[in-house]
Order: C-alpha cells, then sequence, then structure tokens
C-alpha cells in the first residue's frame, strides 16, 4: 500500500511541475505575441510614415528631389564669413557670433546679387517679382521651392527671399535654385540680431501683463505706451509687421534690379505652396483688369477654405457632408477644414474669378499688386505704421477703409493657386511643426484639378458686402512709439 501511496504522490508531483510548465510556456507565448504586436504596430507606423514622404517624393519629379534633400553641413555655401565662396566656404551654423551675423546681412544687402542673371537676362516690366517672407522653417521653403519649380513661365520671374533670421543652410538652399533669378535681402533690425535691445526683448521692457501704474512705478522702458488692450509689446509679434513694411519698401524703392519695375509684385510666405499655373492665371487676371476690372487694384490666389464661401454653390451640401465625416474622424475635434474630396470640385469652373472689397482675413494669401498700388499704400505709412495692431494685413485693412479715397478691390481666383502647408505659425504651435501631411493632400488635390488648370479665358461674379463692413478697433500689440518710429523710419516714399 504503501508504494502504491509513493506512486502516486510521484505522479501527482509529476502533473504539477507539468502544470506549472504549461503555465509558464503560455505566459511566455502571450508576452512574445504582445511583443510581436507591438513591433508590428510600430513597424506599420513607421511604414506608414515612409509611405507619406514616399509619396510626396513620388509627386516630384526626380530633378527637383535635391531641393528636399539636406545637404550636408560640411557642404560649401556660396558666400562665407568674408565673402569666400566655393570649398572655403563652409556651414558656419553653429560658430556665428552676433557680430559675425550682422556684417554677413550688411554685405548681402549692399551687395545686391542677383544669382542666374547671366542664364536668364535681365528682368522685364511684364515680368513677375515674387517676394517670399522667409524665417527659419526649412522644410516647409524647400517644398514652396520645389511648386514654384514646377510652374510655367517661372524661368521669366525673379524670387526675392527676404529672411528675417541668418541661417546657412538655408542660403545654401536658397542659392541653390538654378530655374530662374533670385536675390536674397536681410531685414536688418530683427531678434536675432537684437536680442537684448530693442527692437528685440530689452531686459528693461516692460512684461505684456504689468499695469500701468505698476509699470510707471518700474520705470521700464515703454511704461508710458501700453496697447489699446492694456499690454505691452512682444517682439515675436511686432516683428512680422516690421518685416513685410521693411521688405515691400526695399522692393519697391531700394533694390536696384527692382526699383522701376511696374509689373506684378506677388507676397508668399515660407509656408505657400503653389500651382503650375500661377503665373499664368496671375498674369490673365491682370489682362482682364485691364479690360473689365479697372477698380481693382488687388489680386489674390489663395483662399482660405475654412471659410464656406468658395466651395462653389452645386458643391455646398457635398463640402458640408465632408466636413461633417472630417470631424467624426477627428475623434470630436469639430473644426471646418477642407479634404480632399471637397477641394477638385472647386477647378471644374477655374475659369471663375470673384470681384469683391478687399477683406485682409480672406484675400492676403498670394496677394499681388504692382506699384500704382504701392504708391497708395506708401502715401498711408502713417496709417499703416500707427495702427495700433501688430498684423500687416489688418494694417492694410485700416489704410483701404480710413486713408484710400478709392478703396482696396480685389479680384480672387475662385480654385486656389496658392496653398497654406504650415501646421504652425506665429499664432499655434503643434507638438510636430514639421508635418508634411498637408503637403501630400495640396500635391493630391493639384494632381488631380490638372486638366482644369490653365483656362482660355475668366468669367466675373461680383459680390458685394451683405453688411457694412464694422471698422473693428485693432488687435492690438503696437502701442509702444518706438515701433511707430522704427516703422516710419523704414518708409521710403
Amino acid at each position: 500500500m504503501s508504494s502504491g501511496r509513493g506512486l502516486i504522490g510521484r505522479r501527482r508531483g509529476g502533473n504539477t511541475w507539468l502544470r506549472t510548465g504549461l503555465i509558464i510556456f503560455i505566459i511566455i507565448f502571450i508576452s512574445l505575441q504582445i511583443n510581436f504586436l507591438s513591433y508590428r504596430g510600430s513597424s506599420d507606423s513607421n511604414s506608414e510614415l515612409n509611405d507619406s514622404n514616399a509619396a510626396i517624393l513620388s509627386m516630384v519629379p526626380a530633378v527637383l528631389h535635391k531641393f528636399l534633400t539636406p545637404r550636408p553641413r560640411n557642404v560649401s555655401s556660396s558666400l562665407g564669413l568674408n565673402g569666400t565662396t566655393g570649398a572655403n566656404a563652409a556651414y558656419s551654423k553653429w560658430t556665428l557670433n552676433i557680430s559675425d551675423i550682422k556684417r554677413n546681412i550688411a554685405q548681402y544687402n549692399l551687395q545686391q546679387t542677383v544669382y542666374n542673371e547671366d542664364i536668364f537676362g535681365p528682368l522685364q516690366n511684364d515680368s513677375v517679382v515674387i517676394v517670399i517672407q522667409i524665417h527659419d522653417r526649412i522644410t516647409y521653403l524647400r517644398h514652396l521651392i520645389v511648386s514654384l519649380a514646377q510652374a510655367r513661365g517661372i524661368s521669366q520671374a525673379l524670387l526675392v527671399f527676404s529672411h528675417d533670421y541668418y541661417d546657412e543652410e538655408i542660403n545654401s538652399l536658397v542659392q541653390s535654385v538654378d530655374f530662374c533669378k533670385v536675390i536674397q535681402i536681410f531685414y536688418p533690425y530683427s531678434i536675432q540680431t537684437h536680442p537684448h535691445e530693442f527692437p528685440g526683448e530689452d531686459p528693461n521692457d516692460c512684461p505684456r501683463d504689468i499695469k500701468r501704474e505698476q509699470a510707471l512705478i518700474q520705470k521700464c522702458n515703454n511704461a508710458l505706451y501700453p496697447d489699446l488692450y492694456g499690454h505691452y509689446r512682444e517682439a515675436k509679434f511686432t516683428q512680422t509687421k516690421h518685416h513685410w513694411w521693411w521688405k515691400a519698401n526695399r522692393v519697391f524703392n531700394q533694390l536696384e534690379i527692382t526699383r522701376n519695375h511696374t509689373g506684378l509684385v506677388v507676397f508668399l510666405e515660407e509656408d505657400h505652396y503653389v500651382a503650375e499655373d500661377f503665373i499664368y492665371i496671375l498674369k490673365l487676371m491682370e489682362r482682364t483688369c485691364k479690360e473689365s476690372c479697372k477698380h481693382c487694384n488687388i489680386l489674390s490666389l489663395g483662399t482660405y477654405l475654412k471659410t464656406f464661401n468658395y466651395y462653389g454653390d452645386a458643391k455646398k451640401k457635398e463640402a458640408l457632408r465632408a466636413i461633417k465625416q472630417q470631424s467624426i474622424l477627428s475623434a470630436g475635434q469639430v473644426h471646418p477644414s477642407w479634404t480632399f474630396q471637397v477641394l477638385p470640385s472647386l477647378y471644374q469652373h477655374s475659369q471663375k474669378v470673384e470681384i469683391t472689397p478687399w477683406i485682409s482675413s480672406k484675400h492676403n494669401m498670394g496677394m499681388a499688386f504692382n506699384r500704382s498700388t504701392w504708391m497708395d499704400i506708401v502715401g498711408c505709412a502713417d496709417y499703416f505704421c500707427k495702427y495700433d495692431d501688430y498684423n500687416w494685413d489688418w494694417s492694410l485693412q485700416h489704410i483701404s477703409q480710413n486713408c484710400l479715397k478709392h478703396k482696396f478691390h480685389a479680384m480672387v481666383v475662385r480654385g486656389p493657386r496658392v496653398f497654406h502647408i504650415g501646421e504652425c505659425g506665429v499664432h499655434h504651435k503643434k507638438n510636430n511643426c514639421e508635418s508634411t501631411a498637408v503637403i501630400s493632400k495640396v500635391q493630391q488635390v493639384l494632381n488631380t484639378a490638372k486638366r482644369h488648370l490653365y483656362p482660355n479665358y475668366l468669367t466675373l461674379t461680383y459680390t458685394t458686402l451683405l453688411k457694412k463692413t464694422k471698422l473693428r478697433k485693432g488687435n492690438g500689440g503696437w502701442g509702444d512709439r518706438r515701433d511707430h518710429k522704427l516703422c516710419m523710419s523704414m518708409t521710403l516714399r
């Protein structure tokens, strides 16, 4: 009996070890499965990212990939610290001090070098001048350059790159443009070159939210000059308006190559993207203005589609359905926005343009005007420079409403030829400010709309404001008398 009980005991012990081993095996198996799925999910995510970048590249001619590929740090720049060229002028982003940057900026602005003029010839009066305001977002700038390179008629244009941040990598990219004439200008009063003094942030400047009474007690620099909302200036906001005014004055009045130019000047920014027929459509709009809309003084190539005004009458329901669907997919983040399904319908009537009073918040993207309009603007410099609003476009609106005899009227193209691809800007910051998701969408839209580009003629529709535009006070941020004085000092009549 005892031997039987011992055998049973050994069997039970063996079964226990078997069960324990099985449990351990199951745990290890489940762990491996979880790790595999996690790795697979990560791989899928990386694959999607790679597919996105690959998709963007696939829509760009191979010859233009060079503009999207960062160059090694030791690759030469066209102009070094001492004006040297070629192999001796390496990137010096990490070694430049403020004195070096100021010296380089002064040299660029003095020399006014026009790259590729020997290839494409002098600027003609009917050529388009394209002025691009640049800060430091090189990823978007690369894609803007690629879109410009594919534009018909670009070889006759002049690109003016206006910088408020000095960076050798950006300089090298700009100077690598080989499809048209190029000139660089540098805003000389930037925060970068004046980090601890006006127009940057002086240590003794009043904090933004300090009360005026307290500012007067502290005797901070600008205590007497809060804005209309009681706030004191912030250099990062004032710089954009200063830069815009400076570059416009410089292009129209100072640069040798443009100061007698009477043709169109188009204003773009580093995070814009253009359609291949934007120059074609711009010239067609210019001719149409001369024939049928002599009071139109601003041409607008871009449209902020977050408003519902430009979806096209026959497609409004379709647009609303698409936006509703997008809102659902955005996990409750309901915000009107364009989708790939909506935009191509705009181009089915690509010859349509709208004649409308110019509204800064709608018609400031890809806007163009000539010297005649500029003379009207600069004649109202006081209204621009002393208006308590840190936005250049709102300041132009103030000029239109309060200074001009004939207010701004815009010809706006129904199918946009300029798109905003930036995920971030002065007012908004996201986790990933270098996202290329919007770029991919724009490429798809333009590819689908290709057959609707290059219309033979334009048909005009006239829009009047349903209610009188309310004369709003400014957005503030521009109450400091030092900003008024600096702005006026840059004015060239």
